[in-house]
């Protein structure tokens, strides 16, 4: 008789503990769906700035509930485009002084890290591979669920220091006497990743 209240006391003492122990989430991907999302660039250099697209080629995002735990993204780098339309600037990009399109067709972000600053924004930190180069950037982003079921991830300002990766065009940090033809370092990043299960 003993043995049996005491039985019953443990299996009460699991079953109230249990009740409060938080759920556990099944890890969600969501597919990027490529033709609503979208990635535009800026480049600055001394006299001026140029700024285009690039086309994604594949991507997803983990949830866990409602709550961005993963995900990556992959770019086709040949589809790099200027706003402006000049096929001149366009095949430099394209050429093994900045991009290397031939020999590196896509580029990658994988995210690493998400740290919640309130609400429904973040900072993400992730490895961004260009031209083979892998590096860690972290940047700023807003996650918003639609009403058709879908999300939206976005980053508006990714800053990303192209030398990191091997792209030393007219870079004055690495060629000092390049006078106005100066590229900056930097170039900007604007990110829109709309995703569905």
């Amino acid at each position: 008789m003993k043995l049996k209240i005491t039985s019953l006391a443990l299996l009460l003492i699991v079953f109230v503990s249990s009740a409060f122990i938080a759920p556990v989430f099944k890890p969600t991907t969501y597919k990027v769906d490529v033709e609503k999302s979208s990635l535009t660039w800026v480049g600055k250099k001394l006299t001026g700035s140029h700024n285009g697209t690039i086309d994604l080629q594949s991507g997803s995002l983990i949830f866990n509930d409602k709550k961005l735990s993963g995900g990556n993204f992959t770019i086709n780098m040949a589809t790099i485009k200027d706003a402006d339309k000049s096929e001149k600037l366009e095949g430099h990009l394209k050429a093994d002084d900045f991009f290397g399109v031939d020999k590196f067709a896509t580029s990658a972000f994988v995210i690493k890290k998400i740290a919640s600053t309130g609400g429904n924004t973040a900072n993400v930190t992730g490895n961004l591979t260009i031209k083979g180069i892998t590096n860690s950037i972290t940047f700023p982003a807003t996650i918003t669920w639609n009403a058709d079921g879908s999300v939206t991830a976005a980053a508006e300002k990714v800053v990303v220091d192209r030398t990191k990766f091997g792209i030393k065009f007219r870079s004055k940090g690495i060629f000092p006497d390049v006078g106005d033809k100066m590229i900056y370092d930097d170039f900007e990043l604007a990110i829109k990743l709309v995703a569905k299960r």
